[in-house]
C-alpha cells in the first residue's frame, strides 16, 4: 500500500472520530501528538485531506456506514475539488481526475455526480449518493434562500474550495517600512488597497514585521468597517464602547480611524481580554477601561455606572458563516435550527446595550454571518423596537477575494 493510500486511511480514521466539538486544527494537533509516527510531511498531507473533505460541506451524506470504503471516495473527491493544479497524491490515487483538475468546480462536480451514481475511481469505490436537485448547482451550502441580499450563492459556494488569504492592515506611518521588510524577506504579497495587504495564509510574519505596531492582522472585510467609522470623526472626544471586544481588532481599528476616543472594552471571556491587553500593548494603546461583562444579563447599569456612549460597537456573537471557508468543519456540522440560538442571543444583547447610547449617538452592529436572519432582519428589529434610524447597511463581501464575508449596519438614536 502506498503512503498516499495510508494518508487517506488515516484521514478516514480522523473523520470518523471527529465530532466537531472543538476546532479541527485543535483536534488534529491532539491526534498527531498521540501518534508520534507521523512526520511533518505526513501531518501536512493528512490534514490537507481532512480539510478538503470538510470543504465539500453538505455535498455528501454525513452518516456513512462503518467499514464502508465510501468515505475514502468522498475524501478523494474533496481533494479533486480543492485541487487547481495536478499533484502527486491525486496522480497516485486517481490519475484520471488529476488530469482534469483545471476544470471548473461545476465541471468537476458533474464528473463526481457520474461517479457517485455507479462509476468507480480506480482506487476507491464511490457508492451512489442522494444528490438533491434543488441544491443545484452545488450542494455545498444548501441554504441559498437564507442568504443576505446581494450574496452570489454560486461564488460563495466556490469560495469553500480554497483557503482564504492572510490580510494585514498597515498602520499610519509604517507603509514604507512594512513594504521594505516584506520585499527583503522575499514574501509574496499584493495590495488590496492603500493600506491592506494580502499574503498567503501560511505566511510567518512575526519575524519580519512588528505585528500590532506596524501592521495589524485583520481580514480584508473587517478592515472595510472603517468606512462606517469615518463619518463619525470630528473634534469632539467620543465615548466608545466595544461591547463584544474579543481580542480587540475592532477597537484598534476604531482608535486608528477616530483617533480621539475614550474607550471601554468588554467581553464575557476573561481570557479574551487578556489577549486584548497584549494586542493593545503592541499597538501602543494604553488608556482604556476593560470589563468582563455578560451582556445577556439585565440590568447592566451597575457594571457600567450609568454611562452613556457616543458609539457602541457590537460585533455580535453569530453563526460565523461568513468565515466558514477558514473553518469548513463548521459548515459540515451546521444544522439549520442552530440559527435560533444566535438570533436569540443577539436580541438579548441588543436589548441590554441600546439603552446606553446617547441621544444622537450611534450603534455599529456587525456580524461575520451571511444569514439574513442575523443581518437585515436583526437590523429591522432594532429599528422597530428601539426607534433607531438606519444610516448605512452593507454586506462586506469577501468570498470573491479569498477573504471573509461580513455584515455591518450603522444606526443612530435621534436626539
Amino acid at each position: 500500500m502506498s503512503r498516499y493510500h495510508s494518508y487517506v486511511n488515516t484521514s478516514v480514521e480522523i473523520v470518523r472520530r471527529y465530532t466537531g466539538g472543538e476546532p479541527l486544527a485543535v483536534f488534529l494537533g491532539s491526534f498527531f501528538a498521540a501518534g508520534k509516527k507521523y512526520g511533518s510531511k505526513d501531518r501536512k498531507q493528512i490534514s490537507h485531506l481532512c480539510y478538503c473533505y470538510y470543504r465539500t460541506g453538505k455535498m455528501f451524506p454525513a452518516n456513512i456506514p462503518a467499514g464502508s470504503d465510501t468515505l475514502q471516495g468522498y475524501i478523494l473527491a474533496g481533494l479533486f475539488l480543492c485541487s487547481s493544479q495536478p499533484n502527486e497524491m491525486l496522480q497516485q490515487l486517481s490519475p484520471e481526475w488529476n488530469e482534469k483538475v483545471h476544470l471548473s468546480i461545476e465541471e468537476k462536480y458533474e464528473i463526481l455526480h457520474k461517479n457517485l451514481n455507479g462509476t468507480s475511481s480506480p482506487s476507491f469505490t464511490i457508492h451512489p449518493s442522494p444528490f438533491t436537485p434543488h441544491y443545484s448547482p452545488l450542494p455545498v451550502f444548501p441554504w441559498k434562500a437564507a442568504l443576505s441580499e446581494g450574496i452570489d450563492h454560486s461564488l460563495f459556494c466556490h469560495s469553500f474550495f480554497m483557503q482564504p488569504d492572510l490580510f494585514i492592515r498597515i498602520r499610519a506611518g509604517y507603509k514604507t517600512a512594512v513594504q521594505q521588510k516584506l520585499d527583503a524577506a522575499n514574501i509574496p504579497y499584493r495590495f488590496m488597497n492603500e493600506y491592506c495587504i494580502a499574503l498567503q495564509n501560511n505566511t510567518k510574519l512575526d519575524a519580519v514585521i512588528e505585528t500590532g505596531k506596524e501592521a495589524v492582522i485583520q481580514d480584508y472585510s473587517s478592515q472595510q468597517v472603517a468606512e462606517f467609522l469615518k463619518p463619525l470623526r470630528g473634534d469632539k472626544r467620543l465615548k466608545v464602547w466595544d461591547c463584544c471586544a474579543a481580542s480587540g481588532g475592532k477597537s484598534i481599528l476604531a482608535m486608528d480611524v477616530l483617533k480621539n476616543i475614550e474607550l471601554t472594552v468588554s467581553d464575557i471571556r476573561k481570557s479574551m481580554l487578556v489577549n486584548l491587553e497584549k494586542r493593545f500593548a503592541a499597538a501602543g494603546i494604553k488608556s482604556y477601561t476593560a470589563k468582563v461583562i455578560d451582556l445577556t444579563i439585565h440590568p447592566l447599569s451597575f457594571t457600567l455606572h450609568h454611562l452613556l456612549f457616543d458609539l457602541i460597537i457590537c460585533d455580535a456573537p453569530c453563526s460565523g458563516s461568513g468565515t466558514w471557508a477558514r473553518t469548513p468543519e463548521q459548515l459540515y456540522f451546521w444544522k439549520e435550527e442552530n440559527i435560533l440560538h444566535y438570533t436569540t442571543l443577539q436580541k438579548k444583547i441588543l436589548t441590554n446595550i441600546v439603552p446606553f447610547i446617547k441621544p444622537g449617538g450611534h450603534l455599529l452592529y456587525i456580524t461575520c454571518s451571511v444569514f439574513k436572519e442575523e443581518n437585515e432582519a436583526m437590523v429591522n428589529e432594532i429599528k422597530e423596537k428601539f426607534k433607531l434610524q438606519l444610516l448605512k447597511m452593507e454586506v462586506l463581501k469577501g468570498y470573491d477575494k479569498k477573504a471573509d464575508t461580513l455584515f455591518a449596519a450603522l444606526l443612530t438614536l435621534p436626539k
